[in-house]
């Protein structure tokens, strides 16, 4: 690609990498037999910003087959959520696993 802002007769700079799109992850989330449905579904609200139909819908889904995605995020973004849904649920005393996975 030619460089724009290059004057007539003064030599360009030229772009050869070509942008791409950051990948992305999805979080997960884990069914386990002690963490409680109302403390997953507080975890999708606060962490994920979903509504209450969402969150109740996302909870019945990892619940009923064993896992969940709660999102799709940047790497960055992605592993910041799974470390807070990790803090929340130590902190609350629950094995609540969380995980990210390459889209």
């Amino acid at each position: 690609m030619a460089d724009p802002f290059a004057r007539p007769g003064e030599p360009g700079v030229y772009i050869e990498d070509e942008v791409r799109e950051p990948r992305k992850y999805k979080v997960l989330l884990h069914n386990d037999d002690y963490t409680t449905m109302e403390f997953v579904v507080r975890v999708l609200t606060a962490v994920f910003s979903k509504s209450e139909v969402e969150a109740m819908d996302i909870m019945l889904k990892i619940h009923n087959e064993g896992i969940g995605v709660c999102g799709i995020f940047t790497a960055e973004v992605a592993e910041t959520k799974v470390a807070l849904v990790r803090q929340l649920a130590a902190r609350d005393g629950f094995p609540l696993k969380c995980t990210m996975e390459e889209v």
